[in-house]
């Protein structure tokens, strides 16, 4: 699309396609995690995981920094829990994405000399969706086993949920570009692009100490923990969607 425009429309087909062929593979190799009885539910959760959170590392490349910091803080929380779980594979993997990510950031941090663009951050986003699907926490009671890869990528998620449904609300398709982000309001809020990418570091490392938290104390602290990063995660919700969408 570099020398030719691309809809978004061909792009999530396309994508639509490569995480059906992804899940098929980690499905019939064994491994990934089966969250209900029904494989036909469980293949169409992987493909839609897949296609989002490759969707949301893209939608949240808008800002020097930000995504590229943001990753590094999913995959050292990713590499913790695989690592713990001994599962040296996704451990690794893990941690040299999270190693190159850094060494990335330290050229696309404020102000950046190199750019993510659309083919790093749908690479980042696979590679992440992945990790998160492969990764195994051992947790006996399923649903705070569900939720752990989102509250890890909770700020990513955020950044869509708010851009999608502000596009929504104003009449526009949400497969459209804007200055709607997380970012972009922050900004429009008086903060300085270096302060907002810190923010958006510090939300995730946030979330990823209440997903470790959860991983480390599943029935003590786990369902309360899963409660806070819901009602964190709701209240910034309502905080974004209350800042103008554009200038």
């Amino acid at each position: 699309d570099d020398l030719r425009g691309l809809p978004a429309l061909p792009r999530l087909i396309f994508q639509t396609i490569i995480a059906i062929a992804v899940s098929l593979v980690l499905i019939n190799t064994n491994t990934v995690g089966v969250a209900f009885d029904d494989s036909i539910v469980n293949q169409a959760l992987t493909v839609f995981w897949i296609v989002g959170i490759c969707n949301s590392i893209n939608f949240f490349d808008n800002l020097d920094g930000g995504a590229a910091g943001t990753a590094v803080v999913v995959t050292l929380g990713i590499f913790y829990i695989a690592y713990n779980q001994g599962q040296e594979s996704v451990s690794a993997l893990a941690m040299v994405t999270a190693g190159a990510t850094l060494g990335f950031l330290m050229w696309n941090k404020q102000p950046a000399k190199i750019y993510m663009g659309d083919a790093g951050a749908l690479f980042l986003g696979v590679v992440i969706s992945v990790l998160s699907i492969r990764v195994n926490p051992g947790i006996h009671q399923s649903w705070k086993s569900i939720a752990l890869m989102p509250i890890l990528l909770a700020v990513p998620i955020l950044d869509t949920t708010v851009a999608v449904t502000s596009r929504i609300y104003r009449g526009l398709s949400p497969l459209t570009g804007g200055k709607d982000h997380l970012s972009h309001r922050l900004v429009r809020k008086g903060v300085s692009h270096k302060v907002a990418a810190i923010l958006l570091w510090a939300g995730s490392g946030l979330f990823a100490l209440l997903a470790i938290g959860i991983y480390n104390s599943p029935k003590t602290l786990g369902t309360p923990l899963v409660y806070l990063a819901a009602l964190i995660w709701a209240s910034a919700l309502i905080y974004f969607l209350r800042i103008p969408s554009e200038d």
